[in-house]
Parts: structure tokens; sequence; C-alpha cells
């Protein structure tokens, strides 16, 4: 599994021949957003800092749209959504929180997260965390104390932090006690994740 940042909450997940993009953003966002074809595409909130499916169509590839809760089965990987009420750019809407099954191991997609709690039970329905990407940018999302105290409950292997400024991003890694340069990409096989326990990964968005 190789995965890598395209900033925002945007993420491409690749094994084998197929690829997964989370949350791509929208050419209708502020946000820098770039484009490649993806297999299935995982949007946690209608909005267009993560909403822009077209930024994943490429040629003839048009991918499996993944928008809300429910379960799901594509390719051998196995989806969970989960809703959550959040409130984004002053609207309150439903936010999606995904759990991915692929190669063995288990990533949850918290997505634009508010608020630290999760009710009981969305959290009894997740399975042991290989991989979570949380969200740390404070305002409308977790803050970096907040996030942390998320990820030290969650009980994650890998920790990735999305959605942020250098500020917060150093104020997340500060609180997690963590250092290391990003990295450009992050490449996983299940035996990688032996023996971790929390460990922040940042990468070059």
């Amino acid at each position: 599994m190789v995965i890598t940042y395209h900033g925002g909450e945007f993420f491409k997940v690749t094994f084998g021949d197929t690829t997964l993009a989370f949350n791509p953003i929208s050419k209708d966002s502020p946000l820098k957003t770039t484009k490649f074809g993806a297999d299935i595409a995982l949007i946690s909130l209608n909005h267009p800092d993560m909403n822009g499916v077209e930024q994943v169509h490429h040629g003839d590839r048009a991918p499996f749209v993944i928008n809300g809760p429910g379960e799901y089965e594509i390719r051998d990987i196995f989806i969970k959504g989960f809703s959550t009420e959040v409130t984004y750019g002053g609207q309150e809407m439903i936010n999606t929180i995904y759990t991915v099954e692929l190669e063995g191991m288990h990533m949850v997609f918290l997505g634009a997260l508010g608020e630290r709690k999760i009710s009981s039970e969305t959290k009894g329905a997740l399975p042991d965390i290989d991989i979570l990407f949380i969200p740390i940018g404070g305002g409308d999302l977790l803050s970096p104390h907040d996030a942390h105290e998320l990820a030290v409950s969650l009980e994650a292997k890998i920790v990735i932090p999305m959605h942020y400024t250098d500020k917060e991003l150093s104020l997340f890694v500060k609180t997690e006690g963590a250092h290391g340069k990003p990295v450009e990409k992050l490449t996983l096989k299940k035996k990688d994740l032996d023996g971790k326990e929390g460990e922040i990964v940042v990468l070059q968005g």
C-alpha cells in the first residue's frame, strides 16, 4: 500500500492496480487541488473542499463513488461509513467516518470531524485501527489538542494528520512528542505495523 497526500483531506491510496481517493478537493475550493484517476472515491462531506469527484476521473476511468453511511464491498475492499453531525463553513452538515479494510490492514478516515467525542455506537463499531487519518486544523475541525486526545483514545498504530496549517501541525506534533521530517509517501505492508503504537507520520502535501 502506498499513501500520498494532496492537501486538505485529499489522499491517494494505491495497492496493486487499484487506487482509492479520499475527499478529493474540487476545482471550486480555494484549496489547491490535483488530478488523477481513481477506482473508488470516498467523500466525507458534500463541500467543495472534499467532494471533487471530477478530479479523480481520468479519461474513461470513472471511480465508484461512496458519499455517505452504509456498508460497501468493491474489489474485495470492505468499506463502512458512519454518520456524524458537524458544522463546516458555518453550515450544519453530515460528515461520514469511513473504515476501509484492505491487504489485511484497517484504515479509519475521520473526515471533517470537529469534536473529539465519537458516539459509543460508532466507536464500538470501529476495528482495531492500523492507520488513522485525523484532521487537526482547529476552527470547524478538531484542534491539535483534541485531535491528540482522540488519537490516543482510538489507539491507532499509525496516525496521519490532515487539514492543517504549519502552525497547527507544529502544535500537534509537539503535543504528541513526535519528531521527524515530512515524507513524500508512506509505503506499508502488514508486517511493517508490528510494534507500532501511535506513530505520527506527516506526509508532504
